[in-house]
């Protein structure tokens, strides 16, 4: 169990059980990531002093369990990164893909280019900068999202960056399903041909979680039409009515 440091912090635990079968041999880089997180992390605002109790259970497992719904050898957006999660925890769990984090604030950046450093990580690329600024330059497979944004907006921001049959995965836990239902109706004429809520680390107990998943089509994303303004339809059909 984590206990009280003499500045109030809490330490961090040691990795659970449950993390050696989750990060297999990726342990080691798993648990260096978490002590950044734990230490340097805390002091510059990447995370809550709190949070070290359940830096495990609450952040590292669940978004490595996302790897799951990730097949091999693709590239991936993590828009919002902050202070690495999910992007950084699965490019450490999972070498094969190919990560770009994205992230507006600079002091981020920072932090997230000293991780990939420290860690050592050949896998991935750190971007400042907003998703909607990077919309028509990047084409991901997947884009991923946690604790960035309620779904209205990171369907917005999100789905502008996946190629044609990308997926949008956004770790929501409890709130999935309702934010969901609010922008089903407005996904198939942004091009998703399939959505759905899927759990994801099942075997993890606490630390499994829920996640919006939406797939695009073929034909890749459409953007939203902007709603006509009658007053300027009237105004248009005035002027060639005067000419």
């Amino acid at each position: 169990m984590p206990h009280e440091q003499p500045d109030g912090h809490l330490s961090l635990s040691p990795a659970p059980a449950a993390a050696a079968a989750l990060f297999g041999a990726r342990l080691p880089a798993m648990v260096r990531y978490a002590e950044i997180l734990a230490g340097p992390g805390v002091e510059r605002g990447l995370i809550g002093p709190r949070e070290v109790e359940r830096l495990w259970e609450r952040h590292l497992l669940n978004c490595g369990a996302l790897a799951e719904l990730m097949a091999p050898e693709i590239n991936v957006v993590d828009v919002g990164s902050g202070g690495g999660l999910p992007g950084l925890v699965l490019a450490i769990a999972r070498p094969d893909l190919k990560v770009t984090l994205l992230e507006p604030l600079l002091r981020r950046t920072v932090f997230l280019e000293e991780c990939v450093e420290k860690l050592e990580l050949a896998n991935v690329e750190v971007r400042r900068g907003r998703a909607e600024e990077w919309a028509g330059r990047v084409a991901a497979d997947v884009v991923t999202a946690r604790a960035v944004a309620p779904l209205e907006k990171l369907v917005g921001w999100c789905l502008p960056l996946l190629a044609p049959k990308g997926r949008m995965l956004a770790l929501k836990g409890e709130a999935a399903a309702t934010e969901l239902e609010r922008v089903a109706p407005s996904l198939k004429a942004l091009g998703a041909v399939d959505w759905g809520v899927v759990e994801v680390g099942a075997e993890l107990g606490d630390a499994a979680t829920r996640v919006v998943r939406i797939d695009l089509g073929a034909q890749g994303y459409r953007p939203a039409k902007a709603a006509r303004n009658p007053r300027n339809d009237r105004s248009a059909r005035a002027r060639r009515t005067a000419r």
